[in-house]
């Protein structure tokens, strides 16, 4: 299975996420940025943290995110979210 870590501008501990299912895991993964419009993974992993740091209605800012709109499509589809 090959894994994919949502990255978006302000988010945390997206690099631990990498870590784990690199080294403990030891499965394929990649980071999706958040201008990123396809999702080529079998499985995505959204971070915990704050995406787009401490600021107002941070999900709101997220989910208008090309790779917000391809992770919806992606889950729509059956995809691991």
């Amino acid at each position: 299975m090959r894994f994919g870590v949502a990255v978006f501008p302000g988010s945390n501990c997206d690099y631990d996420t990498y870590y784990v299912i690199e080294e403990i895991l030891n499965k394929p993964v990649k980071f999706l940025h958040w201008e990123d419009r396809k999702i080529d993974v079998d499985c995505v992993v959204i971070p915990g943290g704050f995406s787009f740091g401490d600021y107002l209605r941070p999900g709101a800012l997220a989910s208008k995110t090309p790779l917000a709109e391809a992770i919806y499509d992606f889950a729509q589809k059956g995809g691991l979210v």
